[in-house]
Formats: structure tokens, C-alpha cells, sequence
């Protein structure tokens, strides 16, 4: 940050100074090969070089750190650290004075000093320093504004501030994606996969400490960013889990709800919270950045006025044996149905039962379990279809067809023939 003095007529001299890290001094090497003119004089002149590593210095990185050059970029989550140094240039005494640190972005203003407690007096040749510290919230043009205010030997009461503009940027570049998975088994309840794409937009490499799924009330979240071995689990991105300049990475998460809302999820609609990101990092020498983003949510899936799953199914049944299923049905809509069941036969599927019983009332969010008996006539993979459910009050039918997939093999073949 610049460098800013107060007017002549002021007896205090007002210094601000961004506090950043050192950074790592990098060189451009300079090589030639051996037939060349110069021959091996750029290499022996790169090992000569205090700033270069030993064996390796043709790498561009070096051993030995650089005071920071200029303001830098400040990046949203990071923390923003600043020195405020008030100098007495003049040749008497000054008193009362209080120095006060604000800081302006696009939304609020927020006090900074650490004290807002004025100091009595301040000698010739004399100074008071500040630091101050701030985690960046906001991105756009923050303003930092400085003001001094003192009392002069005569009485006098002077009052001087300065302005300092900044510009807050995005570290990261963050989407989410979100699949549905319907279930068919009663032991796994609609869950919702989150993937999250997070994308390096800064300058310089990022060590990715933590991302995370903070779940809302509804849900439960299992993180699949993990490969288990034997002793522990272990990153899928390595042990080094370093961001490149624009490079982007997905994290993989899955929500369950929550028992209590298990029986809920079928039928909500609308919008629901899923939860919030919650991604940290460090850069360069170890400077800590944080990020969270707002409230994700997601559209529920729409499934008209009535849903029906699988809660039960065999993967393999044996040619021209009977089998059975599980349904559940759910009256997805705000008025009771009066519901009647057909079964209709495919070329390999067949129905075992009556068709066109009534199934009674179901209220609005109401299930019901429906056990089914099949035949199979064919070998293979076979689709199980020709459900056919009517609602008697409006006269509509609902169709379900490919609800589920099973395995049809001959007991009497063996393996080998």
C-alpha cells in the first residue's frame, strides 16, 4: 500500500502498510549446451548463485524469500492485515490523540482499532503503531479509512484522514451439480448426490486443507472423496492435495435423509436445503483461507400423483419359477384416491394373481405396501412391466413400465454345459 504523510500544517505524519508474508525469490535460468560459444559458463555461473538450490539450479524456485514488492491481490475468505504507524515530526508535545481505523466495503463499515481509547501524549520523534486484522467477507472495492485526531501545545484541536482503496477478488470458482437417485430398496431412501466443482482462479498454487459438506436438519451426508486400504482412509486426489492455477476438482458427497424425514422426502415439493460448502485452504507460506458459500438447494424431483418403488426384489429367479416382488405406492398429490390395479403380461413377464382389484382409498402422503407374485418364460435379463394403477375418482390410469430388472437363469443347466 502506499506510503501517504499528512499536510505540512499537520504535526503528525499518518504511514499505512499492508503486513503480507515473504515469497519464495525465483530466477530465470539461463542455459546453453556445451558446443555452444559460451559452453558451460551459464551453468557455472548458475551454481555460483547464492539464490539458487544446490543441485537443482536450473529450477526456477529458489532457496531464499523476497519481501513482498507491492500491494499484492487480497482474495475473498483470506485475512487482510494492515500496520498503522502515526509519527510525531514535529519539535512538541502533542496530546489526546486517537487514531481510528475503519474499513468501507459495498455493504457495512467496520471499526478496526484495536483501541479507541485516545493516548495522552506523544513525544517529538515519537510514534503509535497499530495492526490491524480483518477476514475478508465481501468481494469489490473495500476503502480503508484512517483518521487522526490530536490536541496541539496552543490548544488547538486538529483532525486529518486518509483513504486507502482496495479491491477484493474470487479465489474460487465454485458449481454444484445434483442427481437424484431414486431408491428401489427400502433401506436406502432417496439420496441426493452433490458434485461440486472447485476451480483454482487465482495465481498461484493452493493446498486444499479442508472441503466439506455441512448437511441441513433434513440430511445426513457421507463424503466419497475417500479410497480405504487396510490402515486408513486415503485422499482421492493423493497425499499432496495441491491446486494448480486454474485447474479444477470435483468432490463427490451423498445425502440420506434423516429417519424422521425419510417418509417426507417421497412427497415434498418445491425447493429444499441441502446444506453448505465449507472449503479451506492455504497459499504461499501458509496464509489461511476460508470460504463458505450460502445455503445450497435443489428442486425435489417431481413424481406426479403417484410414486411407486421397489422395496423388495430378488436379483436372479429361476426360469418358470414364480417370484415375488415388494411395491410402495404414494399418493403424491392433495386429495384421497380410490386406486384399482391392473397386471398386463409381457412376452417373458407374466402375473401371477387377479387383475383389476380395487386397492381401496389412499389419503394424500400416504403409502401402502403391495406384495406381487411373476413368472418368467424367457432367460436373460428381464424388465419387469405392465403395472397399470386408475384412480376410479378422476378416471385416470397411471403406467409403470421397466420398474425393475432381474436375472432369469435354468435350474436345470449346469454351469459347465
Amino acid at each position: 500500500m502506499d506510503v501517504n504523510q499528512a499536510k505540512q500544517e499537520h504535526l503528525l505524519a499518518l504511514k499505512v502498510m499492508r503486513l503480507t508474508k515473504p515469497t519464495l525469490f525465483t530466477n530465470m535460468p539461463v542455459t546453453s549446451e556445451d558446443r555452444d560459444l559460451p559452453g558451460d559458463l551459464f551453468s557455472m555461473l548458475m551454481k555460483s548463485d547464492p539464490s539458487t538450490i544446490k543441485g537443482a539450479e536450473m529450477v526456477m524456485l529458489g532457496e531464499m524469500l523476497t519481501l513482498p514488492q507491492n500491494f499484492g491481490n487480497i482474495f475473498l475468505g483470506e485475512t487482510f492485515s494492515s500496520y498503522i504507524s502515526v509519527h510525531n515530526d514535529s519539535n512538541q508535545v502533542v496530546k489526546d490523540i486517537l487514531v481510528k481505523a475503519d474499513l468501507q466495503t459495498s455493504s457495512q463499515r467496520l471499526n478496526l482499532s484495536t483501541s479507541n481509547s485516545s493516548v495522552s501524549e506523544l513525544k517529538p520523534e515519537c510514534c503509535i503503531d497499530d495492526v490491524i486484522h480483518h477476514e475478508v467477507k465481501e468481494i469489490g472495492t473495500h476503502i480503508l479509512v484512517c483518521a487522526v485526531s490530536y490536541t496541539t501545545q496552543s490548544g488547538e484541536k486538529l483532525y486529518f484522514r486518509k483513504f486507502f482503496k482496495f479491491q477484493v477478488l474470487k479465489p474460487l470458482d465454485v458449481k454444484t451439480k445434483f442427481y437424484n437417485a431414486e431408491s428401489d430398496l427400502s433401506s436406502v431412501t432417496d439420496e441426493v448426490f452433490l458434485e461440486a466443482q472447485i476451480q483454482n482462479i487465482t495465481t498461484s498454487p493452493m493446498f486444499m486443507e479442508k472441503v466439506s459438506l455441512e448437511p441441513s436438519l433434513m440430511y445426513s451426508v457421507t463424503e466419497l472423496n475417500m479410497v480405504t486400504s487396510e490402515e486408513e482412509g486415503e485422499s482421492t486426489f493423493g497425499k499432496m492435495s495441491y491446486l494448480q492455477p486454474m485447474d479444477t476438482r470435483q468432490y463427490l458427497y451423498c445425502l440420506k435423509p434423516k429417519a424422521e424425514f425419510a417418509e417426507k422426502a417421497g412427497v415434498i415439493k418445491g425447493v429444499t436445503v441441502i446444506g453448505k460448502l465449507d472449503i479451506v485452504w492455504k497459499t504461499n507460506l501458509g496464509e489461511r483461507g476460508r470460504l463458505q458459500t450460502s445455503q445450497l438447494q435443489r428442486m425435489a424431483p417431481g413424481y406426479g400423483d403417484i410414486r411407486l418403488t421397489l422395496e423388495s426384489v430378488p436379483d436372479t429367479v429361476n426360469l418358470e419359477e414364480p417370484f415375488d416382488i415388494t411395491c410402495k405406492i404414494t399418493n403424491c398429490s392433495e386429495r384421497t384416491m380410490d386406486l384399482v390395479l391392473e397386471m398386463c403380461n409381457t412376452r417373458s413377464v407374466h402375473w401371477c394373481g387377479v387383475s383389476g382389484r380395487q386397492l381401496g382409498k389412499l389419503s394424500p402422503s400416504a403409502s401402502m405396501s403391495l406384495p406381487l407374485k411373476l413368472l418368467t418364460s424367457a432367460q436373460g435379463l428381464q424388465s419387469v412391466s405392465g403395472l397399470r394403477l386408475t384412480d376410479t375418482f378422476l378416471k385416470r390410469t397411471y403406467e409403470y413400465d421397466d420398474i425393475a430388472q432381474v436375472c432369469v437363469v435354468c435350474p436345470f443347466l449346469s454351469p459347465e454345459s
